[in-house]
């Protein structure tokens, strides 16, 4: 397996736990309680469509945003290796989270809050705007990551009154908590990628 292919599958894993789909498992079937079974699958697979919509955009914006900003690559990875680091510890450390979410009665969910911020949330899209800087030259890369972590997450989300049931809660937030400590380890390299660039850089001034 080339490079390239090695990098997709890396990145798609990463924004796989980013997405979190297993933490939001518990989140889906509350939202969706009361609604029926058939008409539970058609919203999911409609919200995770909207939420691949605005991840695609965000990876063709993410790449001019960033050169209008000026932003070097070492300042990609480190920002990006702390922003990881983060979202890993909060995965892993998690506070209180109140799966009852409240919508209003005879509602169905649009967008807010299954589609952005669950799966097309604020660390997803800074993800995707990070590694479109990093592969601005290879854009087939990103979209096949992006679609990878969306794929498997839908596979999850679709299916997710039996996870439930399979896994319990207590199963839900120990594989949410793996998924952060390997969220950790990328979030390091990444880091240290970043840093070993940029102290290569200052040597050479």
């Amino acid at each position: 397996m080339d490079s390239g292919w090695l990098q997709m599958l890396s990145m798609a894993f990463a924004l796989f736990l980013l997405m979190d789909p297993i933490g939001n498992v518990p989140i889906f079937v509350s939202v969706l309680k009361d609604i029926d079974p058939a008409r539970q699958r058609k919203i999911i697979m409609r919200e995770l469509i909207i939420a691949l919509i605005i991840i695609i955009l965000f990876n063709f914006i993410g790449d001019a945003l960033l050169g209008f900003l000026n932003v070097t690559m070492p300042t990609i990875l480190i920002s990006g290796g702390i922003i990881l680091f983060l979202i890993a510890l909060k995965m892993i450390f998690p506070g209180r989270r109140d799966p009852d979410v409240e919508l209003p009665q005879d509602k169905e969910p649009f967008i807010v809050p299954l589609a952005t911020p669950l799966v097309a949330g604020p660390a997803v899209l800074a993800a995707v705007m990070l590694y479109s800087g990093q592969h601005e030259n290879d854009t087939f890369i990103t979209l096949g990551a992006i679609v990878i972590a969306w794929a498997a997450s839908t596979l999850i989300l679709l299916s997710s009154a039996l996870w439930k049931k399979l896994l319990g809660w207590r199963g839900l937030v120990a594989c949410e908590r793996l998924m952060g400590l390997i969220l950790t380890l990328i979030a390091v390299q990444m880091f240290l990628e970043g840093a070993e660039m940029f102290l290569k850089n200052s040597a050479l001034r």
